[in-house]
């Protein structure tokens, strides 16, 4: 056998014992006649001890160990005189006694430490050898356990894993598709699937009333720390439910997992709030909950007073920041300068400072009397010593730009620990979004998305004003997962794609499949999905779902390990019938 133990079980009770080891070397430290070496595998760190007056040749060939080598030891495990209580292994040490080189390595290009001297390119391109510290292969355990929990939770449930394609064809849903030309079909082309929609919709048709499946989705977007174009969703649905059926059964499986994982006992059921109240008091449908500053309406309180910059704008809000009306000038010129970023785009930043001597003092000082900024203030109940900050402009523009300065303003304040956790679900989304460019509505969900039954008249006659039986589970301000309950009458579904403008005809070549289907009777149903990736994040405590998975895409969805995507010899091409011209 190559080794007895790991390098992470050996304790105290295992002294005396023969044993053999084998790993990489992590250090090693000569110190007078005796060489210390660390060995390390995924299990943990052992010291080793080679020394001279014992056995000199093996203390030599110890001395030209480098970093990484691979190699196998026995020894006899001994009690450590200066205890390592920063390991598990601590405790003990083994006395080598037999030393066996499996393979050298070259000095690695940054150091396989937690706190590595390595930056994120470098890393990424030998990503095997990030994978090898400690902190990346935790992150990697903690996604196994959770995937390993929610199999178990959902399997409980009745619910059955099947797999479905990943070679289909292309469907709007929202983001562009990946395609995969198809040699056979020469001219036509699959799509890698941004998620199992249609497939399980059919399951349900079929009879398998609870589907799940932990699938790989694909999706053609710009990356940012949440996405990549690779991603794995929790994918879940249901026949025979409605939407309190569904939020019931998910919110467990959460619970489940902060018990099971985090030790977090969540008794309370997770608050709701309606899409329409999330973007008035956080400017965002998925807000971070774990402090306050809701937003403050302010466009009726401060007309009136000769001042532009509010009389004219569509919006005025704010937020109250405690504590900080000791913030100073150049704290402020800070935040205006934030604000005024091009991605956040307001114009300026108007501040109330709620002094501690009483007073109260504005940057709107010359259009506002201390008794209005008094008004103002509480309509905020603010305190002394609060600041209240003001945007105004466009309302969603400037409630978007409200959300980051609030944002901002936890992170600066540390309301935003990574420790903390605040559910919430946001229910209640419109079905459809209007884009003035084109001037037509789309889905702000997908087009099986159903109405709300009470809103299914207002189709025509208000379209937009329509509400989905759409729902989304946010965490700390990420949206870890959403979904709906579907369309099962193919009457409604028609009507559904005829206002988002697809003809008869378009409707029928895309998902004709699926509305036949439909003919033979299809239940009631509705699902969700989590994002694995941003669920294990949030575990994790991590900034970018990136660091969870084993071989990520970069910022420009490249490969840097392998070096994907890459060109394609014109034989390949040639048998896929393509001709390559790009445009300039």
């Amino acid at each position: 056998m190559f080794r007895t133990k790991t390098c992470g079980e050996l304790r105290l009770a295992d002294a005396g014992k023969k044993v053999t080891l084998a790993g990489w070397v992590q250090r090693s430290r000569k110190m007078g006649g005796m060489t210390f070496i660390d060995l390390r595998d995924r299990y943990g760190i052992t010291q080793l001890v080679f020394n001279q007056d014992v056995n000199a040749e093996l203390c030599d060939q110890a001395n030209k160990l480098g970093r990484e080598y691979v190699i196998q030891i026995s020894g006899e495990v001994a009690e450590r005189s200066n205890k390592n209580i920063h390991i598990a292994t601590g405790e003990v040490e083994i006395l080598v006694d037999t030393l066996n080189i499996l393979n050298e390595a070259n000095t690695p290009p940054f150091t396989i430490e937690d706190n590595t001297d390595g930056g994120d390119d470098i890393r990424m391109k030998y990503r095997y050898l990030d994978l090898r510290r400690n902190s990346v292969r935790a992150n990697l355990e903690l996604r196994h356990k959770m995937t390993i929990e929610t199999r178990s939770y959902l399997d409980k449930l009745n619910f059955l894993e099947v797999e479905t394609p990943v070679l289909i064809g292309s469907t709007p849903e929202g983001a562009r598709d990946f395609v995969v030309p198809s040699r056979m079909n020469p001219g036509e082309f699959y799509a890698l699937p941004q998620s199992p929609q249609l497939f399980k919709q059919l399951l349900m048709v079929s009879g398998f009333d609870r589907y799940f499946q932990i699938v790989k989705c694909f999706r053609d977007e710009d990356l940012r720390a949440d996405r990549q174009p690779e991603f794995t969703q929790i994918d879940c649905e249901m026949s025979f439910v409605q939407q309190e059926d569904v939020l019931n059964t998910f919110e467990g499986l959460a619970k489940h997992l902060f018990k099971t994982i985090k030790g977090i006992e969540m008794n309370e059921p997770f608050p709701r709030m309606t899409w329409h109240d999330a973007m008035k008091y956080y400017g965002s449908d998925k807000p971070d909950l774990r402090f306050g500053m809701k937003f403050v309406e302010l466009k009726e309180a401060v007309i009136g007073h000769n001042f532009s910059v509010f009389d004219e704008a569509e919006y005025v809000g704010g937020i109250c920041a405690s504590g900080c009306a000791s913030y100073t000038r150049k704290q402020l010129d800070e935040l205006t300068d934030f604000v005024k970023r091009p991605q956040i785009g307001a114009k300026g930043l108007i501040y109330i400072r709620m002094n501690e001597d009483g007073t109260v003092k504005s940057s709107v000082d010359k259009y506002f009397n201390e008794e209005d900024l008094k008004n103002i203030a509480a309509k905020f109940e603010a305190k002394v010593g609060d600041l209240i900050l003001i945007l105004s402009g466009p309302k969603r523009k400037t409630q978007k730009a409200l959300c980051e300065l609030r944002l901002e303003m936890g992170e600066r304040l540390g309301l935003r620990d990574k420790q903390v956790f605040a559910p919430l679900w946001v229910i209640d989304f419109p079905l459809f979004e209007w884009d003035e460019e084109v001037q037509r509505f789309f889905a702000m969900h997908h087009p099986f998305t159903s109405p709300k039954p009470e809103d299914i008249h207002l189709l025509d006659s208000d379209t937009g004003n329509v509400r989905a039986n759409a729902y989304d589970m946010v965490i700390n301000g990420v949206e870890l997962g959403g979904g709906s309950i579907r369309i099962h009458d193919s009457q409604l579904q028609r009507k559904m794609f005829e206002l988002l403008g697809f003809t008869p005809e378009k409707a029928q070549a895309q998902f004709g499949f699926l509305m036949g289907a439909f003919q033979y009777g299809a239940p009631p149903h509705g699902g969700l999905a989590f994002g694995l990736d941003r669920f294990v994040s949030l575990f994790a405590g991590l900034d970018s779902i990136r660091d969870c998975i084993a071989f990520p895409k970069n910022n420009s969805g490249r490969d840097v390990m392998i070096d994907a995507p890459s060109k394609i010899d014109q034989s390949q091409l040639d048998e896929l019938n393509l001709i390559i011209d790009i445009k300039e």
